[in-house]
């Protein structure tokens, strides 16, 4: 079969690899459909994170299962199914808790694993024509429609950007009617923000610099905000005095920030001076000065503790100096960590059946396998307005 798979820094290639078999009883393989490039994939392609040769790429899978391990009971060939991108057993102390990213039987010897991942276990990527799923029954998320059909991009970011985006919400605690910023308006940041919305959000700020992303974000219904013109903690600071049109309630003057502000950025955060230039705390320190007291921060943005080639400013080993004492004096509550996604995906399925969510308006670009390095390439320099691409390794 065919896979995109990581051959050095900033260069990917599309090899012959042995087909996915169903190697233990509770397996199946899947024949993917629609598989997308994510952010996280450009950590690999940068060189960053200790991605070896031949890696085969990619966590965000949409197919159709095409054969069956004989303890599998809930799943039958043919079926549509979407696959989340971190692996679960759905029996251990974590998985039972609902912390599916932290399962403790995918990678022995510690805890979570994905799909073509670099130090998140031995699974081949989704990036594709087949892939195996083990615990399948657990793992594999049953689907509506028929391969390309009007709702194949909405349900092939059920994988990943969409849940995250969701998980981000989550984090930051958004409740109807708070005020929200997302700091990155790639995938993850407009799902985030879009998530937000659905949620009953009475105002959502988006910060970048991309041009394509920041008018993507304002076709969700968000407000865009470009750091490129000017420090963003003080434009939306302005923003929110505009929308109040009036002097806030007696004592409320002080809380001109947002009560919710999400990392959708991570450890490759830009320097605001210079967007050419990594600064790693850029966004945490926007963040620290934003928030308001007793305000939420979600971090959906990844931090990595391993980082080959660090800026200025990183660390080797993922370790920042971030103004703790701030948010401490603030009293804000902080979460952070990867996507639990069987906690979402199905209730977000759900929203995209009935109608109510349509994330793939998102999707910028499509190309088969053989366009993945040119994807790769464009998507990593921020060219041609890619914002989400997905890879279709066969005809829907």
């Amino acid at each position: 079969m065919q896979a995109v798979v990581y051959e050095d820094t900033r260069r990917v290639g599309v090899r012959e690899v042995e087909d996915a078999v169903v190697e233990d009883p509770d397996d199946v393989v899947v024949r993917v459909t629609s598989s997308a490039i994510c952010g996280t994939d450009l950590h690999m392609y940068d060189g960053r994170t200790g991605a070896e040769p031949g890696l085969v790429l990619g966590h965000e899978p949409l197919g159709t299962v095409e054969e069956v391990g004989p303890s599998v009971t809930l799943l039958r060939r043919g079926e549509r199914v979407v696959v989340p991108t971190h692996l679960f057993c759905g029996l251990c102390f974590n998985c039972i808790r609902g912390y599916t990213a932290a399962c403790l039987r995918v990678r022995p010897g510690s805890f979570g694993a994905a799909y073509g991942y670099a130090g998140m276990g031995p699974y081949r990527g989704a990036q594709a024509e087949l892939l195996r799923v083990p615990y399948a029954d657990a793992n594999c998320v049953s689907l509506p429609g028929e391969p390309g059909d009007e709702r194949e991009d909405d349900f092939v970011l059920l994988a990943d950007a969409f849940v995250t985006g969701w998980h981000a919400t989550e984090l930051a605690e958004v409740t109807p009617a708070t005020s929200v910023a997302v700091f990155g308006a790639g995938a993850v940041g407009l799902l985030a923000a879009y998530s937000a919305l659905l949620r009953g959000a009475g105002e959502v700020y988006v910060v970048d610099h991309v041009p394509e992303r920041l008018e993507a974000a304002g076709e969700l219904d968000a407000t865009p905000v470009d750091f490129s013109k000017g420090d963003p903690v003080e434009q939306i600071r302005e923003l929110q005095y505009r929308r109040l049109s009036s002097v806030p309630p007696w004592g409320e003057g002080i809380m001109d920030g947002v009560m919710c502000a999400i990392d959708a950025v991570g450890f490759q955060a830009r320097d605001r001076a210079d967007p050419g230039r990594e600064r790693p705390t850029q966004v945490v320190e926007d963040l620290v000065r934003l928030v308001n007291p007793t305000g939420r921060v979600g971090i959906a943005g990844v931090y990595a503790e391993k980082d080959l080639a660090p800026a200025p400013e990183g660390s080797p080993d993922g370790s920042l100096r971030v103004r703790w004492a701030s948010l401490f004096n603030k009293g804000v509550s902080v979460h952070f960590g990867r996507t639990h996604d069987r906690r979402y995906t199905t209730r977000l399925r759900d929203l995209v059946v009935a109608g109510r969510a349509n994330p793939g308006r998102i999707v910028t670009h499509h190309g088969r396998l053989a366009d993945a390095p040119d994807l790769y390439d464009r998507f990593d320099q921020r060219a041609d307005g890619v914002i989400k691409a997905v890879l279709q390794p066969r005809e829907g």
